[in-house]
């Protein structure tokens, strides 16, 4: 049997052609809503890191007036039992000591509010486990100015960022005194900048390579070099030819820092550092700031990177009063004890330095 008609004949959707727009508009629109979402997200970031701050700031006061240790445990187990029922784990026990721990450690609120427009609550869960407090505001005044995430952050951690500087060797009050200046004017020294040892091993040198392999392999990974750098500096050229007295010369390379507003050139050395050497850099600093630094420019500062140093011989030779950087730089990953015995005993032996240069 058939099927009746039901005398109804169904219509087709017609689908409007689309209208031509110009690509731009659409860039545009898109733009403005990616830029809200991330500005919605980094308001959201920065009133929860505020939050945590006021939190472990209220429960501190109310534990520092009782002064008995097992009342602050129980008052924060008791507490934190009651929030997270109510609004979820970020409001645990464990979570309440983080926040108290934030709060003592970064006891000034307007640092705080300065910190928070980069740095969001797991930034803060990094930086506050560390005890000694020149180690936090480098941290947290690094991430600001170089808009670290948390992932380049542990990693800065892990290779033992802070103990690579020369800051880490300085006096404490005077450390101190460069952190303010870097977080109260936004000036950068270059006590910050430079490091040492500079880890290499994302190069893939193994075993016996020449300068020319070395700078072969830094100009393939110049990205990952520029990170290991620091942020801030921008490559210029390699092999910059200077001729001087009808005599040619060439760098091995040259960059730019934005911050520093100062030249930096790098000569590559695969022995060890030799007196030699400085007189060689002295004299490429000298053509740079004749001949390529502008008037508003800092004079040109030099790193001598190298495989190894006499610590007598950069004594003796005092490189730093010429601007010039003597570092060292391995091309494989150090078990972490040994990374961390080397940084010591650098630092040991700087700090024993500038007793002597007192005396």
């Amino acid at each position: 049997m058939s099927a009746k008609s039901t005398g109804v004949a169904k219509t087709k959707k017609v689908t409007k052609p689309l209208v031509p727009i110009k690509q731009t508009l659409l860039k545009d629109v898109r733009d403005l809503i990616l830029s809200a979402r991330r500005h919605v997200a980094q308001t959201v970031n920065a009133g929860h890191t505020m939050l945590c701050w006021h939190i472990g700031r209220r429960i501190r006061e109310d534990i520092l007036q009782e002064k008995r240790a097992e009342y602050g445990a129980k008052i924060v187990a008791t507490v934190g039992r009651q929030l997270e029922t109510e609004f979820g784990r970020g409001y645990s026990r464990r979570n309440l000591f983080h926040m108290i721990r934030f709060a003592e450690v970064f006891p000034e609120l307007k640092i705080v509010q300065s910190l928070i427009a980069q740095l969001g609550w797991t930034h803060f869960l990094h930086i506050i486990r560390f005890d000694d407090p020149l180690k936090r505001d480098f941290y947290a005044e690094m991430c600001k100015l170089e808009r670290w995430s948390t992932r380049t952050l542990h990693k800065k951690i892990q290779s033992r960022l802070f103990e690579r500087t020369a800051l880490s060797r300085k006096p404490k009050e005077l450390a101190r005194m460069e952190l303010q200046a870097l977080r109260e004017e936004d000036k950068l020294t270059p006590d910050m900048v430079f490091r040492d040892p500079y880890m290499l091993d994302f190069l893939g040198l193994k075993d016996t390579y020449s300068e020319k392999d070395l700078e072969t392999a830094i100009l393939r990974e110049m990205e990952s070099f520029i990170l290991e750098l620091g942020v801030g500096f921008c490559f210029v050229e390699r092999q910059k030819r200077m001729q001087i007295d009808h005599k040619d010369y060439y760098l091995d390379l040259l960059f730019y820092h934005r911050k520093l507003r100062r030249l930096v050139a790098i000569e590559l050395k695969i022995g060890d550092f030799e007196a030699g050497d400085k007189g060689q850099m002295e004299l490429y600093l000298g053509w740079l700031k004749r001949y390529e630094c502008q008037p508003e420019e800092a004079g040109p500062l030099g790193i001598i990177l190298c495989a190894g140093k006499s610590q007598e011989h950069v004594e003796l030779l005092e490189p730093g009063k010429s601007g010039i950087h003597i570092a060292s730089y391995l091309t494989e990953a150090l078990p972490k004890a040994e990374l961390e015995r080397k940084l010591h005993e650098a630092v040991l032996v700087a700090r024993a330095q500038l007793e002597r240069q007192k005396d």
